[in-house]
């Protein structure tokens, strides 16, 4: 599976290139630098833990498939219509994950990085989140005990992952008949946004029907504005991945009861008991200040060649990631994350300099 998402990269890297020309030329640019480094960083992140975590990625899903199904059972699902209800079912799946992700608070904890960026475009889509494929693999298992093979399922995963690159723009308008069936630019956009009436709307990655089904579709009507309700306000990868999980860690700590203790992992993000309201977070009505810390040209080009340094390693990582034993492939993911955390801190403002009275 990360030999084809390789495959795909000069595919998304040229996409990307031709998103960002355009904008140019039009004089609507939705790219920084430090924020489109932060989408890619997270990227990066997410297949060096998918390459350690392969239990999740496919073993769960191929052991109870194995279980189940003593023979291989590929005379339909290998077959092109076999596909394409694969997809279909996979996708279905996915809107549930995808849904319970901003409905419960320790998914969201997982499923939070993909939402940070205040801009929307195709280095949007490439910040992928790296735990919420572990928390999410349970939702996957009905479709192994339906019979899908693991071969199958690895498809109808890849077909869903790679669909919904393209819907990650602000240069695509409405498209009529095909907004009504299927996920597009304009529904993704809405799902990405914190206007009021957007929130935890269009959460269906190929199909949007799913989404007019279960009543929490939502049409665009008004101008987005991207990002969390709780800005990240931070270039550093880790605290990016670990926000709301030392959020969610927090308030259990202070919470009066276990009771509520358990509350604060599977009740909304921001809930809080009656009784104490302040133990949740407070959020701001919207992000509409963009964080942007100036740097010099020369931290930004460290900065680049710190995030060149762990794409090369990724890749090494990724082509390499069926030969490596667990304890090479997590050396690599720890010099991945190290220099994406160089080059958030590059991006990052100096810290003032202590002064004494």
């Amino acid at each position: 599976m990360s030999q084809i998402i390789i495959f795909a990269i000069p595919v998304f890297i040229a996409l990307t290139l031709l998103e960002y020309g355009y904008g140019v030329l039009v004089h609507r640019n939705t790219y920084r630098l430090n924020d489109t480094l932060s989408s890619l960083s997270q990227g990066l992140l997410s297949q060096a833990v998918a390459a350690c975590t392969p239990f999740f990625q496919i073993g769960l899903y191929s052991g109870i498939y194995h279980h189940v199904y003593h023979a291989e059972n590929l005379t339909f699902w290998s077959s092109g219509y076999g596909i394409a209800l694969a997809i279909v079912l996979y996708d279905f799946c996915d809107y549930w994950l995808h849904r319970t992700s901003h409905e419960s608070n320790l998914f969201w904890a997982a499923h939070v990085v993909h939402h940070q960026s205040q801009h929307f475009n195709f280095s949007t889509a490439l910040r992928q989140e790296s735990f919420y494929p572990i928390l999410g693999s349970v939702f996957f298992i009905p479709l192994a005990l339906l019979g899908i093979p693991p071969e199958s399922y690895a498809t109808a995963g890849i077909a869903v992952l790679l669909y919904q690159f393209w819907v990650h723009t602000e240069h695509i308008g409405k498209l009529g008949w095909f907004d009504r069936v299927f996920t597009s630019p304009s529904n993704h956009r809405v799902h990405h946004a914190t206007n009021a009436r957007y929130i935890d709307k269009n959460y269906g990655a190929i199909f949007i029907v799913w989404d007019r089904l279960f009543g929490t579709f939502e049409p665009e009507q008004e101008a987005c504005i991207y990002g969390t309700l709780k800005p990240l306000n931070s270039w550093n990868p880790l605290q990016a991945i670990g926000s709301v999980f030392m959020d969610m860690l927090g308030n259990m700590a202070r919470a009066g009861s276990w009771r509520d203790r358990v509350r604060f992992v599977y009740k909304s993000p921001g809930w809080a008991p009656a009784a104490d309201p302040a133990a949740a977070a407070v959020l701001p009505a919207s992000p509409h200040t963009l964080y942007d810390p100036p740097v010099s040209k020369t931290r930004s080009l460290t900065a680049v060649l710190y995030f060149m340094f762990a794409a090369l390693v990724a890749l090494v990582l990724m082509w390499q990631e069926e030969s490596l034993g667990l304890v090479q492939k997590i050396g690599l993911a720890i010099s991945i994350t190290v220099f994406l955390w160089l080059a958030g801190k590059m991006l990052s403002p100096r810290k003032a300099p202590a002064t004494s009275d």
